[in-house]
């Protein structure tokens, strides 16, 4: 059997705002509250599980890689939601955001924030690490 991720617990806010901004931004499916977590399936082998545990100045970075047509929805969805884009993670951890998009490999990708300020990745193309 291959191993696979199946969840990771998401420190936030606010865990229920934060899983139906999920299922909003992304299209993931929001399960439901669980104990201690408010549940969205990603995929058939992976959940998010939001958890009310953030720290101030905790901020983790979550990478998503997808086709070219969901790489236009969720940044048209972002833009409408007027959530500031940066085309570089560094400078958007300093609150630096250029509206821009990269391209990397021929793919193209943008960094952005979620409501507990954690930095999201979309792009449409796995990193090349051997000429990185």
């Amino acid at each position: 059997m291959e191993i696979t991720l199946n969840h990771t617990v998401i420190p936030a806010k606010n865990r229920r705002e934060s899983a139906k901004w999920y299922e909003i931004v992304f299209g993931f499916e929001y399960l439901k509250d669980w104990g201690p977590f408010s549940v969205v399936k990603v995929n058939s082998t992976l959940t998010l599980d939001f958890e009310d545990s953030y720290r101030d100045g905790l901020s983790l970075h979550y990478a998503f890689k997808m086709s070219d047509n969901e790489f236009d929805r969720i940044l048209g969805l972002l833009k409408e939601m007027e959530v500031m884009l940066a085309s570089d993670p560094a400078e958007a951890e300093k609150g630096k955001f250029d509206g821009e998009i990269y391209t990397h490999n021929g793919g193209r990708g943008v960094y952005f924030l979620d409501p507990s300020t954690h930095l999201l990745e979309i792009m449409t193309m796995d990193y090349d690490l051997d000429n990185w």
